[in-house]
């Protein structure tokens, strides 16, 4: 019996020696500290003994090679800690592909590529495979159409640089930058760089130039308008708002604009009071202090340049009202003695002030259309054909806000709406192109018994004078065959009049998106057809090309100032067209890298507010509302959801009419 016992427990010590097989690539080692024991254990047990004496490590750590992986892992942090890595580098796909393909294919003796070939052979062949990615983006855009997109900017070096961009329904590419070193930046220097792309990319290919609205860009336009007669010059729709809310909200006091500045000084007071209480507090430690202990939130500076800056900063002053109440009544407070006193008790009784906070209310109220449709404009997708009706809606809510708040009728006299309506007209008559007018009327929406009994006073766009004006002239450029011009005017006479082969196409109108509604009816109306998958699918604003340039300073920036623009380009070129390519996966949305590329370090999804992340999503802007909800919006406080409103102004230049790039 005895000696059955004995053989038993040797045949357990050799079947625990045996080496388990390694791990199936790609499904990532077993955990195995279940199997460990504790570092500095005390156990007597005498096999323990027997496997302390093992030289080494015990045969699961050899199957799994725990050492070298913690090795590995150590040599990788090395790499983040000695180069300054943020750490959410760690959450970049293609830094995490990279490992994983070293870890299923083994490559004795491989050497990571070095100085030289990172900024040479390799760089230029990431190019071209960038180039084959974009490929089936491009091949679409013979028939869907593309916007060209442009602006400008000055490098660490000042050199000046024009940014073009391309935008479809597919998203935007990245074309290229001009380095205009040397150049007289007048119309036609302006017209030949964007001619120059418009022959790169194809005429045919182009419906829109989207510029800012300088005069020397609309001048340029012009040149290109006469060479090219089916590609129209039409003005950023976000410059256009963004100039009419500086007109309103910071009137200038000249002896043209006097009727204006009396209607509309106060809010530039207001402005300057909440400027004053940002300062006040902002530059000097101790008041800084103070504020913190009584806001989570950070009084962030809004920069001059940027759109609906002083709107941006009265949302954060509100956001943080009570706030700041809490801190002007506190003992803190009370005890501060400096030098600013006189500051200190005129910045506390601004913030004790229900009448000046009732000031602050009318005018993130009234401006609040203005607002919202900014953000709808400032977006890469299509919005081309929405923007005639979002003005007149807009214009229209604004005059509601007023005149509420005045107390007035719809047939009573406002003289400050008055003031406020001219503004809104005027922007909006410089900004109006015969290509909005023609979009607006090319979709179905606008046609459908739903939408004309939201509102008595609409009417569908074949009945409206101003419109069916506009969309003659354009159809005019587009159709220079008058056999062809008559067809499509035919055409149109149906779509408008609700004459369809299928009954359930009138129906479809209101449920439908746009161009779902031509791809599955269209085939009808084939040239409205063509026209409308090219139109309905472009953007309305340049601002995907001001955008760009956050991704040039971190390319372009003082630690690189001796690049050469052309490698500049390459890098700006690769950078931001994987960048776009990836937010076209499933992964950037549903898995561990998810929007890798605008969270920050320590960012976690359940503390949205502060932190280092938090500092990152200020670079959200205005144009991806999408991305701002999954990272923001997540919050169930009212509180964060202004946040996220008010940190997502982060737009560079602010272009005024009589102003030369």
């Amino acid at each position: 019996m005895h000696d059955q016992v004995e053989k038993d427990k040797l045949e357990s010590e050799q079947r625990s020696r045996i080496p388990l097989p390694p791990p199936i690539p790609g499904r990532g080692p077993i955990p195995i500290s279940l199997f460990r024991r504790q570092e500095g254990s005390d156990s007597t047990n005498p096999v323990d003994g027997k496997r302390r004496k093992v030289a080494g490590f015990s045969p699961i750590e050899k199957a799994f090679q725990n050492t070298t992986r913690y090795e590995l892992d150590s040599r990788i942090a090395r790499i983040f800690y000695t180069g300054g890595l943020p750490f959410n580098f760690a959450r970049n796909p293609y830094y995490r592909n990279s490992y994983a393909y070293a870890a299923i294919h083994n490559i004795p003796g491989y050497v990571p590529p070095g100085y030289n070939a990172l900024r040479t052979t390799l760089l230029q062949k990431e190019r071209a495979h960038v180039e084959r990615l974009l490929k089936p983006i491009k091949d679409s855009w013979l028939e869907n159409g593309i916007s060209i997109v442009s602006d400008g900017w000055s490098d660490p070096q000042r050199r000046p640089l024009i940014n073009i961009m391309a935008v479809s329904d597919g998203g935007p590419v990245f074309v290229k930058a001009i380095d205009g070193s040397g150049e007289f930046k007048d119309k036609h220097y302006i017209a030949g760089v964007l001619k120059d792309a418009i022959k790169e990319i194809g005429h045919e290919k182009v419906v829109q130039v989207i510029t800012d609205n300088a005069n020397v860009m609309k001048s340029a336009g012009a040149l290109i308008e006469g060479e090219y007669p089916k590609i129209f010059w039409t003005p950023c729709v976000v410059h256009t708002l963004n100039l009419a809310l500086k007109n309103i909200c910071a009137a200038k006091n000249t002896e043209k604009n006097e009727v204006t500045y009396e209607e509309c000084s106060w809010i530039t007071r207001i402005a300057d009071d909440a400027s004053f209480i940002r300062v006040f507090i902002m530059n000097h430690s101790m008041r800084l202090a103070m504020f913190n202990e009584f806001s989570p939130l950070k009084l962030l500076q809004v920069a001059d340049t940027r759109f609906a800056s002083i709107v941006v900063m009265l949302k954060k002053l509100k956001l943080i009202k009570k706030c700041l109440q809490a801190m002007a009544i506190s003992e803190q407070w009370a005890s501060y003695r400096e030098d600013d006193v006189e500051k200190a008790v005129k910045v506390k009784d601004m913030i004790l002030s229900d009448l000046w906070w009732d000031k602050v209310d009318y005018i993130l109220e009234f401006t609040a259309p203005i607002y919202d449709m900014l953000r709808v404009a400032d977006t890469d997708k299509p919005c081309l054909h929405l923007v005639y009706e979002m003005w007149d809606s807009m214009i229209e809510k604004v005059k509601t806000a007023i005149y509420r708040h005045e107390g007035l009728e719809d047939d009573e006299y406002s003289s400050f709406w008055s003031v406020v309506y001219d503004i809104l007209i005027d922007r909006w008559t410089k900004n109006c192109t015969p290509l909005h007018c023609l979009a607006h009327s090319l979709n179905p929406k606008y046609y459908s018994i739903e939408w004309l009994s939201e509102n008595p006073k609409r009417i569908s766009p074949h009945r409206d004078h101003e419109i069916s004006m506009e969309r003659s002239k354009c159809l005019d450029r587009y159709f220079e065959d008058e056999s062809e011009l008559k067809a499509v005017k035919c055409e149109f006479a149906s779509f408008s009049g609700g004459r369809f082969p299928s009954p359930d196409a009138l129906t479809d109108r209101w449920d439908l998106l746009p161009l779902v509604w031509w791809q599955y009816h269209g085939s009808a109306f084939p040239t409205l057809q063509s026209l409308a998958f090219k139109l309905l699918g472009q953007p309305c604003s340049s601002s995907c090309a001001e955008r760009n340039w956050s991704t040039y300073k971190f390319i372009h920036s003082l630690k690189r100032n001796k690049m050469a623009p052309a490698r500049a380009e390459d890098l700006v070129y690769v950078h931001s067209n994987l960048r776009l390519l990836s937010r076209r996966n499933e992964e950037y949305v549903n898995t561990s890298t998810k929007m890798w590329d605008i969270a920050g370090d320590s960012w976690n999804e359940s503390d949205i507010h502060g932190g280092a992340g938090i500092l990152e999503n200020a670079a959200l802007t205005l144009d991806e509302p999408e991305l701002e909800a999954m990272v923001i919006g997540n919050a169930n406080t009212s509180v964060t959801t202004s946040e996220s409103e008010v940190r997502s102004e982060v737009i560079d230049v602010d272009v005024d009419d009589d102003a030369s790039i």
